[in-house]
């Protein structure tokens, strides 16, 4: 790689098209509209993108505890996830004053990231490195005394690329990952990293959960690393990307706050619990609750404040035969959690 390096990707016609279709959606959008109609879902999409990139890496942290993590609240869960999970919230927080091209402060957001998680954080990996799949080595990185060199190169070319910035962050995702320049983080250093590099295209993927979707198609994300591996081309992985951002685009184009609000465990419990009409004795029987006071405030008022519950009787609130039932939002909150019921 020299001072002129262009990565090798092969410009298909489905790139051209996944570009075109992102582009004109995302400018469909207005960034100050939806700052003020989604300020919630913007931080339940942060939440979303932690999880997705840490899971990948084998974190088994829930949505759920992850928010109590932001929230300041202590949670049960190995250290090391944990502290994963907190590395990550602090660097998304700071996601706007990261230079996309500034190699101390890609060393910087390292450091964060794996703070109390190895001993070089932020610091290029002083040995040799590869991907394993198995027993079987899918990838040599390069000679850790050509990292430092690959990585300003790398920075170089996405300053001056003339590429689309959705095809120029995915191509130096893919490159990214195949110099491993870290002992570890180099996963989510690279899907952050291309965040990173959109965001200043369009703020809006400063909280796009992209990671989740990668997340729940994992599979296919190594496969298109390995394809574009073996083939000496970025297309592949391209392509592979830009279609997982597409439909995180469309995600948002269609939800709406009212669908994904911000859900406490105990409203969570009770959307599960209610699987038709029940009344109020009978929901507090399967949530095997006893306090009267605690089940009306944080369990049914909470509910329907949020409108995932409602009345069966809504003229007559206070009615003997009143009974509640799950609606549309409510249903559709637990098919986002893969709780449907």
């Amino acid at each position: 790689m020299n001072d002129q390096y262009q990565p090798p990707c092969t410009i298909t016609p489905d790139i051209l098209k996944y570009t075109a279709e992102i582009s004109e959606l995302v400018g469909r959008l207005s960034v100050s509209h939806l700052a003020e109609r989604t300020l919630r879902l913007r931080r339940i999409n942060r939440i979303k993108t932690v999880h997705g990139s840490l899971a990948i890496e084998g974190n088994t942290m829930s949505i759920e505890q992850i928010t109590a993590i932001l929230e300041g609240k202590r949670v049960l869960a190995p250290p090391k996830e944990i502290h994963e999970v907190e590395n990550a919230l602090d660097v998304y927080e700071q996601l706007g004053k990261w230079d996309a091209v500034s190699l101390k402060d890609l060393l910087m957001v390292h450091k964060i990231l794996m703070k109390n998680l190895v001993q070089d954080s932020g610091e290029f990996r002083s040995g040799g490195a590869g991907v394993m799949k198995g027993s079987d080595v899918v990838h040599v990185a390069p000679p850790a005394s050509m990292v430092p060199t690959l990585i300003n190169q790398l920075l170089k070319w996405v300053k001056s690329s003339n590429d689309h910035p959705l095809i120029a962050s995915s191509i130096f995702h893919y490159e990214f990952e195949y110099i491993h320049p870290f002992t570890d983080g180099n996963g989510r250093m690279g899907r952050l990293w291309q965040t990173l590099i959109l965001s200043r295209w369009n703020a809006l993927f400063a909280w796009l959960p992209v990671e989740n979707i990668i997340h729940k198609q994992q599979k296919r994300y190594y496969a298109a690393i390995e394809s574009s591996t073996r083939g000496a081309d970025t297309g592949p992985f391209v392509k592979f990307m830009l279609g997982t951002i597409l439909e995180a685009v469309k995600e948002v184009c269609t939800v709406t706050p009212e669908v994904t609000p911000e859900v406490t465990p105990e409203v969570r419990k009770l959307l599960e619990v209610l699987k038709s009409d029940m009344s109020r004795s009978e929901i507090m029987a399967k949530l095997h609750l006893n306090d009267e006071k605690n089940f009306r405030v944080n369990y049914i008022q909470a509910a329907l404040v949020q409108k995932f519950v409602e009345r069966t009787i809504p003229d007559k609130p206070n009615s003997r035969l009143q009974k509640y039932r799950k609606t549309k939002a409510g249903a559709e909150y637990l098919k986002s959690i893969g709780k449907d019921n």
